[in-house]
């Protein structure tokens, strides 16, 4: 497929509304992204697919079996999803996720201090990679003395985070 340039930039009321993962086991996925993360079950399609969402919409993430029941997580060096981004709406629901994690016992890939924003990395069961993060007002990103964006990544103090 041959890539064409684009004149005028997307409209900026455009959201990326929901994605869907595959996951081997669907209770297990259930039990990580209901049960530690606090995503609430909206449907259920016996063993094969799931929508949940914050908030009672319709849904945020899909999880299914379709294609993977049983299935392995993508090997390391293919294509594919690099990370699903959640995005929090304050450094005080963040710092709740990050104790979530904690207290289920769940590793971090890591995470960072971006200037923009403060972000958690971490794998889901299946292996699939998961941001957590909350953005900074605007007003507050970095910027160049020209008024470019000047994001960095510097380690998350996870102390400065939980006393939020």
């Amino acid at each position: 497929m041959e890539q064409t340039s684009v004149s005028s930039p997307i409209n900026p009321q455009v959201r990326i509304g929901h994605v869907h993962l595959k996951v081997a086991d669907l209770d297990r996925a259930l039990k990580f992204y209901c049960g530690v993360l606090g995503f609430e079950l909206q449907q259920r399609f016996g063993a094969q697919a799931a929508f949940i969402s914050a908030g009672g919409y319709h849904h945020h993430l899909g999880l299914n079996t379709w294609e993977s029941r049983g299935g392995l997580p993508p090997a390391s060096g293919t294509t594919g999803l690099y990370h699903v981004a959640i995005l929090y709406p304050n450094r005080a629901e963040l710092a709740d996720a990050l104790r979530r994690l904690f207290a289920a016992g769940i590793e971090l890939d890591g995470a960072a201090d971006h200037g923009v924003s403060e972000a958690l990395y971490l794998r889901d069961p299946d292996g699939n990679g998961v941001e957590l993060y909350r953005d900074r007002p605007e007003a507050e990103w970095p910027r160049t003395p020209s008024g470019e964006l000047a994001m960095f990544t510097r380690p998350l103090d996870f102390g400065e985070l939980l006393k939020s």
